[in-house]
Parts: C-alpha cells; structure tokens; sequence
C-alpha cells in the first residue's frame, strides 16, 4: 500500500485543522487577534491550524466562542476526538492489561458478519488457541512493559472466538507460510496450535487460505489487518492500533486482501503446508 496505515488519522486531524482555520478566515480575524481572544500565544493559533499541535475540547470551544460561532464547538471536539481514538498506542490502550482490550472488543466481533484477516507472522487471532494465546500475551506485556495477565487475556480471546462456530459469522483468512514456523512458544503449544488449525479448516464458516514462500508474488506483504465488514480495518503496528473507517481506505484494503487471498492455497495443499509445519517440530 502507498500509504501509512495511519494517514486515515492524519486526515482525520487535518480536516478539523482546516475547518478551525475556516472559521477564523470566516470572521476576519488574524491569527494575533484570534490568540488575543483566546488568551494563548500566536504560535498556538498556527500549530492547530497546520495539524501540528491536537487541540484539547477547551481549545476548541474557546476558538468557536472567538469566531462567534460557539455552535460548532461539539461537532468539532466530536470529530477531533474520532481522530484521536483513529490511532491508538498500545501503551495508553493496554497500561492496566491485556485482558480488558479483549474484552472490550466483543460487541464489535458480534456485530460483525464477514471478517477478512490477513496475517503475515501470527496465528490469526481468532483461532488461536489457549496455550498460544497466553504465550504470545506474556510476550508482549514483557516487551512493553504492562502487568502480566497473559493467562485472562488468552482466555477472553479464546472465548471471544466461539462466535466463528455460531452459525452466524463468516471467515475469510490469508495467512503467510510464514506464521507456521514462527516459534510463539514450545514445540506442545506449536503442535497444538497447528493441529487447531487443521480442525478449524473444516468450520463451515472458516476459509483458511495459506500463502506459500515460494509463490510469486502479486502483492508485497503488509502488515497484519482485519477488516470488520466493509466498515472499518484494525491495523496492528508495533506502537499502535490504527482504526481505518475511510471508505477508499477501506476499499484499498479489500482490494489488497483480494491479491493476498488470491495467492494462497486452499485445501490439501494448505494441509500439507501446515502439516510439514508440524512435522518440523522437534
């Protein structure tokens, strides 16, 4: 992709920035005398004008009330907050443990009809199973740092998978040949891991493609992503959780995950992918 996976956040930030900008140019005030009537300095004006600088909910009131516009403020602190929350870092989103964000996250997977999830070193999230799950938590609290809940938050996720079984939800995975041999854990909890994704294949709601090393390919990795729907794109970058809702966003990454899924193989040739994952356990 062409762009930064964050740049729905960014254009998000900037569309408010440029609307302020309107309002001030609206009521033919220069940038001195809209910080006069605000009480802050000029330079402040220019940072939240050029997106540099995110203007808290008071900013905005104050700039609004300065332009005798005062209506617009909760539109406006509205859509600055949905531009925040776009970008998450995973330190502000998981300071208290993983178990929560997994938790948090049940209405949306329940809401949703059709998930298509690309994933190029993990196991997809959905079916993982527990002793992955809790491996794979205990690493990521260690590297950030956050109280250890692996063990709750393995359990949320696993719960929070059932739904793929309820008749209701439908599927649709790419995942690279390389998340099989990517060692999360123990040759048991890999085997079992493994073996889960045999099983999961013949869910009828399941459509688990594999994406060979070897084949020639027609779109370059990219990060791992899931799309809920046609709504909104979970991107997972190391410091962050970007959220993706704007439509040729959204387009762009169906239109990514059509080339990824189109070179996996499905069937016995996915099997035997995973099965000579297996059989490279010590």
């Amino acid at each position: 992709m062409s762009s930064s996976p964050s740049s729905s956040a960014q254009d998000a930030r900037e569309s408010v920035a440029a609307r302020l900008k309107e309002l001030r140019l609206d009521a033919r005030l220069t940038t001195q005398e809209l910080a006069d009537r605000c009480g802050w300095h000029k330079a402040k004006t220019s940072r939240i004008e050029n997106a540099r600088t995110t203007p808290s909910a008071e900013d905005i009131t104050a700039w609004c009330r300065a332009c005798t516009v005062a209506e617009h403020a909760q539109d406006l602190i509205a859509a600055s907050r949905s531009a925040d929350s776009m970008y998450v870092e995973w330190r502000r989103k998981q300071r208290t443990g993983l178990r929560r964000g997994q938790e948090a996250s049940v209405p949306l997977y329940q809401r949703t009809s059709l998930f298509r999830i690309y994933c190029s070193r993990l196991m997809p999230g959905l079916l993982q199973t527990q002793g992955y799950a809790t491996a794979l938590f205990a690493g990521i609290a260690d590297f950030r740092g956050l109280p250890d809940d692996s063990a709750r938050a393995a359990t949320a996720r696993v719960d929070r998978s059932h739904l793929i079984q309820d008749g209701h939800h439908r599927v649709v995975l790419a995942v690279e040949e390389e998340a099989l041999h990517h060692r999360i854990a123990d040759d048991a909890v890999m085997a079992a891991q493994l073996g889960y994704l045999l099983t999961a294949m013949s869910y009828p709601a399941v459509s688990l493609g594999i994406i060979p090393r070897s084949v020639r390919r027609g779109m370059w990795g990219t990060e791992t992503f899931t799309m809920f729907d046609d709504n909104r794109v979970h991107v997972e970058l190391l410091a962050a959780k970007v959220t993706v809702t704007s439509p040729s966003e959204v387009a762009l990454y169906s239109r990514a995950f059509g080339r990824l899924r189109r070179m996996a193989v499905y069937g016995a040739e996915a099997r035997a992918l995973i099965t000579g994952a297996l059989d490279s356990l010590g």
